[in-house]
């Protein structure tokens, strides 16, 4: 089928605006329009061009850590500043995403969610713990994003915050320095399918009562090896 995009982009003078609206996927995966992997990130980077300044506006559940990671790197790396406006919902991989901003705005209901890095796998025992232990190297990736952002912020609360899958207000990501501005409220919209969000332990009602469960695609991704690990 063909693939569509939910990663809109427009340039009004020096200024660029990239909305990221949906889940990030690997490109092999991605098959709807709430979808978005890195690569077409970097593709829509180099529409953009060279300008001043790059809004990316954030309401995305998460998906693949590495995917996420490598468009905070592209937007780090940018020698444009860089505002984030998270409309939504920022979780997961999304919250990382957002600490590329040289400022970020969250309005009063819209929530941040951090948690550790998770994986689907099956093996045997010592497979198991192979992961186990790549999963807290991943973790500690995503915690170094967070002190980028928030260099106040004391270890051992981060960790606990990421231990119980917190899902932060917009007054409680300022108070540990994880955005910078608190702004009006905004109408919520759907960022995701209730499966994505019932995936996690503790998504707020509110946050599920805004999507539906989508039928599914007629097209099944092919999967390309016996053993597949996803990184969330």
């Amino acid at each position: 089928m063909t693939k569509k995009s939910i990663l809109n982009v427009s340039k009004n003078e020096n200024i660029g605006t990239v909305n990221i609206y949906g889940e990030i996927v690997p490109e092999f995966w991605r098959w709807s329009d709430d979808e978005e992997s890195a690569h077409h990130f970097k593709d829509v980077l180099a529409m953009l061009g060279d300008v001043d300044e790059i809004i990316v506006n954030v309401n995305s559940p998460g998906g693949s850590v590495f995917e996420g990671l490598a468009i905070y790197n592209m937007l780090k790396r940018h020698d444009a500043h860089i505002t984030v406006n998270i409309d939504g919902l920022a979780a997961s991989i999304a919250s990382v995403i957002a600490m590329s901003g040289d400022v970020i705005k969250i309005p009063r209901n819209a929530f941040l969610m951090i948690h550790n890095a998770m994986s689907f796998e099956f093996g045997n025992a010592d497979e198991l713990r192979e992961t186990a232990d790549f999963l807290d190297k991943i973790t500690g990736s995503l915690m170094t994003a967070y002190f980028d952002k928030a260099p106040d912020l004391n270890e051992a609360t981060l960790k606990t915050l990421m231990d119980a899958e917190t899902w932060l207000t917009a007054d409680e990501a300022k108070h540990y320095g994880l955005v910078d501005e608190v702004i009006g409220a905004r109408e919520l919209v759907a960022c995701a399918d209730s499966n994505r969000l019932n995936k996690f332990t503790k998504a707020p009602m509110q946050l599920i009562n805004t999507v539906e469960t989508p039928e599914e695609p007629e097209d099944e991704a092919p999967i390309e090896n016996k053993k597949t690990i996803y990184y969330l």
